[in-house]
């Protein structure tokens, strides 16, 4: 369905796209003048958009450190990601990445395209992060250390047990929660959480994203990278590529519903972590990737696509997502999604009642909390009449518009 049948189709969601191309022009050109700043938040905008629009609108006192933190965090990942470094010279980067983000001369050339301009200009984000407070410096040293350490274990062992699947999402995902959550009480804004909710909020994202970038990362050249677990894949496949046969459909589909079943566990723990944020721009900055995570998983469960393709959230529905403001918005989109997943179960997979027993909790856990107005809804119907078509078009040709004339 191309663009114009799906807004037909989905008119509500015409304003979000308007104001989430808004929001997006508007991140771009919110540029810093100093020259280090300047290139983290363009780099922001390029290697993560949603994401540029949340921090953009986080409170000067955290700005900067977040966005820093992030840019440092992906230069770690480049490196873990980047199939072609012999792991004889990946695994001391990894170790010692926490040490060259004070080396204003390091760099390293490897990733591609917009990865590869972060690496090769990294010394700019040192900078960057040479000038931030101390206490934030701290921060994200530490966790950069223990990500690093913990990418570097796993370069040299695979993910076999479950356990190893939450250790290594820990490492990459966990620990990004437990730094933004210190970051967050360093800036004096928000009180200390948990660190297991922490942890959860990360391996929400991580296990999200593991099951989603299935095909990328098994085609990936020149060697696979393979996080599935295979205490899990082991009980449906001989070898993790059997999925993406068509032979194996059945099998495959059982293995995305247990991993995605694993994944639901983590549900209600972030929304306990996200209802003791006290800020809103923190609350949207934290939200806005949580409601994504579980709209994904919604969009993968039972879906085969996952091995044949990319699967992706409908651009409207982003939209919808960013709009995001109170705890309101969380709970509603969380049953909303969650109740999308529970229609797909059937009955004769292997996980399905482990499945329904984590739905029924997360939708109890969100009515039991749902006491104020939400600010949108994912399932919004609005009925189609001649004028409504009419300004479908108008507003296509207004946002058609805006991409091209740099509104």
């Amino acid at each position: 369905m191309g663009i114009i049948g799906t807004l037909v189709k989905h008119p509500d969601e015409i304003p979000p796209l308007i104001k989430l191309k808004i929001a997006a022009h508007r991140a771009q050109k919110a540029i810093p003048k100093d020259p280090n700043l300047a290139f983290c938040y363009r780099m922001l905008t390029r290697v993560s958009r949603s994401f540029s629009i949340v921090i953009q609108q986080l409170s000067p006192e955290l700005r900067d450190a977040v966005c820093v933190f992030y840019l440092v965090l992906r230069g770690l990942d480049t490196v873990e990601d980047d199939m072609a470094i012999p792991i004889d010279i990946k695994v001391p980067i990894l170790k010692a990445f926490h040490k060259h983000i004070y080396d204003p001369s390091w760099k390293f050339s490897c990733g591609e395209k917009d990865y590869k301009e972060l690496m090769n200009k990294f010394e700019l984000v040192s900078n960057a992060f040479l000038n931030l407070e101390e206490g934030y410096q701290k921060v994200i040293a530490e966790m950069t250390e223990r990500m690093g350490n913990g990418m570097a274990k796993f370069i040299e062992s695979e993910v076999s047990t479950v356990d190893d699947y939450d250790e290594y999402c820990h490492y990459v995902a966990g620990i990004v929660g437990l730094g933004l959550t210190r970051l967050f009480h360093a800036s004096g804004l928000e009180a200390f959480k948990p660190d297991d909710l922490s942890n959860s909020m990360g391996l929400f994202l991580q296990k999200t994203n593991i099951i989603r970038d299935y095909l990328e990362d098994i085609n990936e050249i020149p060697a696979p990278r393979m996080f599935w677990p295979h205490e899990v894949w082991g009980k449906y496949a001989t070898k993790l590529e059997d999925f993406k046969h068509e032979d194996n459909s059945q099998n495959a589909l059982r293995c995305l519903n247990a991993l995605i079943t694993n994944a639901l566990a983590h549900a209600t723990d972030c929304l306990k972590y996200m209802e003791d944020i006290n800020q809103e721009d923190n609350l949207r900055f934290c939200a806005i990737p949580q409601i994504m995570a579980i709209a994904t998983l919604a969009e993968c469960y039972n879906n085969i696509n996952v091995f044949r393709g990319v699967v992706k959230i409908r651009r409207g529905i982003t939209a919808k997502i960013m709009q995001t403001r109170t705890m309101g918005d969380v709970y509603g989109t969380f049953f909303d999604f969650s109740k999308k997943i529970a229609a797909k179960i059937d009955d004769n997979d292997d996980s399905a009642s482990v499945t329904r027993k984590h739905i029924e909790d997360i939708q109890e856990y969100c009515e039991s909390h749902l006491l104020e107005p939400r600010v949108f809804s994912i399932d919004q119907e609005t009925g189609l009449d001649f004028f409504l078509i009419l300004l479908v078009f108008i507003c296509v040709g207004v946002m058609v518009y805006m991409l091209y004339n740099d509104w």
